[in-house]
């Protein structure tokens, strides 16, 4: 089984126009960057209240949501 952390993926939302939004989570906590491009910071809860509607059936063929793994760092 495959185990990834919250801070290892970055999350999308893309609807059905086209347009994208992108949620990470870094060491400060979550960020979502809109489809313009504006960067705000927000909670866990604030985060889940995003992701979750887009997971109901009412969203389906409205929303995608796609996780995708962050490139891991040479370090």
């Amino acid at each position: 089984m495959l185990i990834m952390k919250n801070d290892e993926c970055v999350i999308y939302f893309v609807m059905k126009s086209g347009k994208k939004q992108v949620y990470k989570k870094d060491k400060f906590g979550w960020t979502q960057k809109s489809t313009r491009g504006i960067v705000r910071r927000m909670t866990s809860e604030q985060f889940l209240s995003h992701l979750l509607p887009g997971l109901t059936k009412e969203y389906k063929g409205k929303v995608e949501i796609i996780v995708k793994r962050k490139p891991k760092r040479c370090t």
